[in-house]
């Protein structure tokens, strides 16, 4: 699956029914952070959260090309927001960014949503350090 450039925010969220239409709710610190801004018309992608079903759906539909790796979707001194999913094996926090990217913030806890600092970049995930605890 392929990212575009002009990617604002990514963050996960529910489906909900309201009468007649659905409804996705977007988190309040992706306006405050100046991310998007309220009153605006914006373009919304929904990407399943079952992994397995979007990496066998990818290579079934599209033509197989040389692999390229992908770069990480950050840089060292980069700040981001980020929101925990997930404690790792030793008990960092696990932050998913662009296309899963992983961020692993020590410190952190599961639902906290933190202003990080990167601090080391790998091809696979990256180390954040908490600079701001909740926004």
């Amino acid at each position: 699956m392929e990212i575009s450039e002009k990617l604002l925010c990514l963050f996960s969220t529910e489906v909900s029914e309201e009468e007649d239409r659905y409804v996705i709710e977007v988190p309040r610190q992706e306006v405050e952070t100046g991310d998007i801004d309220a009153g605006d018309v914006y373009r919304v992608a929904l990407i399943s959260r079952d992994e397995t079903t979007e990496e066998s759906s990818a290579s079934t539909s599209q033509p197989q090309t040389a692999p390229s790796e992908p770069q990480p979707p950050v840089d060292v001194n980069e700040t981001r927001y980020v929101e925990i999913e997930d404690i790792g094996k030793q008990g960092d926090g696990i932050a998913r960014v662009e296309r899963g990217y992983v961020i692993i913030v020590p410190g952190a806890d599961v639902g906290e949503r933190v202003k990080v600092e990167i601090t080391e970049v790998k091809s696979n995930f990256a180390v954040g350090e908490i600079i701001e605890d909740t926004f």
